[in-house]
């Protein structure tokens, strides 16, 4: 019998047929299109992909944490003070 192994594991680790993981990735593309129309980026840092947006509250609204340090959450936060 010929195959190829699959070495995407985070996806689809708990799929149980190719029906199962064609509609996990139709899930994330649906998910990722609607994530771009409100305004999110993907960009590259240090060699990895990391989705931003340039609003804090739509990326918490969506359930995100945000992963930059908490020396620049802090400092975030004291701008965005200076402002109002």
């Amino acid at each position: 019998m010929s195959y190829f192994t699959w070495k995407e594991i985070g996806l689809t680790s708990d799929c149980q047929s190719l029906e199962a993981m064609a509609s996990r990735f139709e899930e994330a593309a649906s998910l990722m299109r609607r994530m771009a129309k409100k305004g999110f980026k993907l960009e590259h840092k240090d060699k990895k992909q990391v989705i931003s947006h340039h609003d804090s509250d739509i990326f918490k609204e969506w359930g995100f944490i945000n992963e930059e340090s908490p020396c620049k959450q802090l400092t975030l936060i004291v701008e965005d003070m200076k402002i109002r």
